[in-house]
């Protein structure tokens, strides 16, 4: 692999007590090209603008997919990785759905690593801080023909961040506009499910809600997401989220809740959630907790539910469920508690 380092780090110029989401980058990034019908050596190069054409065919037709995902320092300033495989695997299966060329276990993981290496001290070692990684592939030919491309980019960039909500959640129950539908890409990091839902989001949040709980595509009855985060309730004592379907996103934090949850003798329940049911259990009472989970939020407890005229307001509970495990998830992944999952990995380099 070809490694050339930055001539100057921001490092020192970053001021890691004002972190917004998403806006301050490492020093290096990993770029990968497909042409040829193959994957070309990969490269490790200084955080910068990628050269494109007004014809690259991404910009045209969207395909291209991404992945997110967090690496952590220990007590013992190891950089700790977070299911990078399972990360590697959605980004395939994402791949696959659109067509994209999958990437190499050894381009992915390899590279990842030695990126990390490089950039070790973009990772601060405090409970407010973390590595977010954005590994991302779109088509990259020069052609703006309504086909799949034949020659692709992969990117890896790092992002160090701080949390994501600051705020208590506020979401609203959206009946109108529609995530992803049976048969579409709304299980895979397709970067248009993304596009698709910034209006009516914006909608929401100039009602002054934080975002939009969507329901599914061909009644509006039953709950799917929230936002960008899979969602939870806890109702009558049980820890309840929407089934997997193709129109959902197979999160890899909802993953760790529910094994984290079952160990804890939780009872979890993957099903249909109806709007109805969920009105009815507020009503009696049986409505104890909501929250959505994903790599950025982690687990975030709501605070309202709003459906049309009704606004549901969650109780406060001094030791909510979501908090249990949120501990237990958020000390595995720095390494304070034993992994009997085999989530965490130390970086290898």
């Amino acid at each position: 692999m070809k490694i050339i380092k930055t001539s100057q780090s921001r490092l020192s110029k970053t001021d890691f007590s004002n972190l917004p989401f998403g806006r301050v980058f490492s020093d290096h990034m990993l770029i990968c090209n497909f042409k040829n019908n193959k994957w070309q050596t990969p490269e490790i190069v200084p955080y910068g603008p990628i050269e494109m054409t007004p014809a690259t065919q991404a910009l045209h037709y969207g395909q291209s997919i991404f992945e997110g995902m967090k690496a952590f320092k220990n007590d013992s300033n190891e950089i700790l990785l977070f299911r990078k495989k399972d990360n590697l695997n959605r980004l395939n299966r994402s791949a696959k759905r659109l067509s994209i060329p999958e990437i190499p276990n050894e381009i992915f993981l390899s590279g990842l690593d030695q990126l990390l290496h490089l950039d070790q001290n973009w990772c601060i070692k405090d409970d407010n801080y973390s590595l977010y990684i954005r590994p991302f592939i779109f088509a990259s030919a020069e052609y703006i023909k309504a086909c799949e491309s034949d020659e692709y980019k992969f990117v890896i960039i790092t992002s160090p961040t701080t949390t994501y909500y600051t705020n208590d959640i506020d979401v609203i129950i959206e009946e109108k506009y529609t995530r992803a539908a049976s048969g579409g890409v709304g299980f895979a990091k397709a970067s248009g499910n993304y596009a698709a839902s910034f209006y009516p989001a914006k909608i929401a949040k100039n009602k002054g809600f934080t975002q939009i709980i969507w329901t599914d595509a061909k009644e509006h009855r039953y709950i799917e997401e929230a936002g960008t985060m899979n969602i939870w309730f806890v109702i009558d004592s049980k820890l309840i989220t929407p089934k997997l379907t193709d129109s959902i996103l197979a999160g890899i934090t909802r993953d760790s809740v529910i094994k984290i949850a079952n160990d804890l003798n939780i009872e979890v329940e993957e099903r249909e959630v109806s709007v109805d049911e969920l009105i009815e259990a507020n009503k009696n009472h049986k409505l104890q907790e909501a929250f959505g989970t994903g790599t950025a939020v982690t687990i975030s407890p709501i605070n309202s539910i709003t459906y049309r005229d009704e606004k549901i307001l969650i109780p406060k509970k001094s030791n909510p469920k979501s908090l249990e495990i949120k501990t237990i998830f958020q000390n595995i992944q720095r390494g304070r508690y034993p992994d009997k999952y085999s989530w965490v990995s130390k970086l290898s380099v």
